[in-house]
């Protein structure tokens, strides 16, 4: 199932598509998209229901889109997490998978505006497949076990700053946690609905030209093996969402490109996960 909120922001309500592209009001089931309502979520029962004729039809033309779920419990990023990405930013292949976090009010919808920070001189793009999961997460042994704590994949932007990241003190989450910093979705697509996580295209665009056309494929520490892996150094709950890393591509790996600046548009799209666009503001 794809999940989404709409309506402006703060004042969200949660929507599911149907396999023909028809919204149906969740608010009668749920008062939003949250840890809570993962935690409990049967994609199979919900299916049925859209089915059944059991949630009313609302229409969702024109309105804003907000991120697919609403308050995240934290958002966990992993970096240099592809070869030809860590190979461009001149990095040695990591060993264990690198953890940052990213503060939870960097969440914004697919299609909102993406502040650049004041002082800034190096705003970046990254495409990335992101995990969101549904069910506590706590010294999981197996990949299996950690394929039962995933509710679901969405598309993230993790946009940073890199003299942030790598001229202030070498704190990356200096770099990675300004306002607007994490776009999401646009839908929470169930995991039951990918197949396969380690085959999803991942594309990027700057202003129409094309900057990163990659794949999950390419991933040094697949989907499985990061959830099982953070789970021994953090408890994974109901909404929080991990951020993957991003393929080759970005304006890091190409000395003379600009970076973003105001009025950029930004546009990143995972096969069967959506499309996003971002126009870049000032903050």
């Amino acid at each position: 199932m794809k999940l989404l909120r709409v309506g402006l922001p703060g004042a969200e309500r949660p929507v599911v598509l149907g396999q023909d592209g028809t919204a149906y009001d969740l608010s009668g089931r749920t008062p939003d998209i949250d840890g809570a309502f993962l935690a409990g979520l049967d994609p199979a029962e919900l299916a049925r229901a859209v089915a059944g004729g059991a949630l009313p039809v609302t229409d969702i033309a024109g309105q804003r889109v907000g991120a697919p779920l609403a308050r995240p419990g934290k958002v966990v990023g992993i970096g240099l997490n592809y070869r030809d990405h860590a190979a461009e930013a001149g990095a040695q292949i990591p060993t264990e998978p690198v953890v940052f976090l990213k503060p939870a009010n960097t969440v914004v919808g697919a299609y909102d505006e993406v502040l650049v920070p004041r002082g800034s001189e190096k705003t970046d793009y990254e495409a990335e497949l992101a995990i969101v999961i549904g069910r506590t997460g706590r010294y999981l042994e197996t990949h299996r076990d950690a394929a039962a704590v995933i509710a679901g994949y969405t598309v993230a932007n993790d946009v940073t700053e890199r003299a942030f990241q790598f001229e202030r003190g070498g704190q990356w989450d200096k770099g990675k946690s300004a306002e607007t910093f994490t776009p999401l979705g646009p839908w929470l697509v169930t995991a039951d609905e990918v197949e396969d996580p380690q085959r999803l295209p991942v594309r990027t665009w700057v202003n129409g030209d094309l900057r990163q056309n990659g794949s999950t494929a390419e991933m040094i520490f697949p989907v499985l093996e990061i959830v099982r892996y953070l789970t021994h150094f953090m408890v994974l709950e109901p909404g929080d969402v991990i951020v993957t890393g991003t393929p080759a591509g970005v304006t890091l790996g190409h000395p003379g490109t600009p970076f973003l600046q105001p009025g950029d548009v930004v546009e990143i799209e995972i096969d069967g996960l959506g499309r996003q666009r971002q126009v870049l503001g000032k903050a």
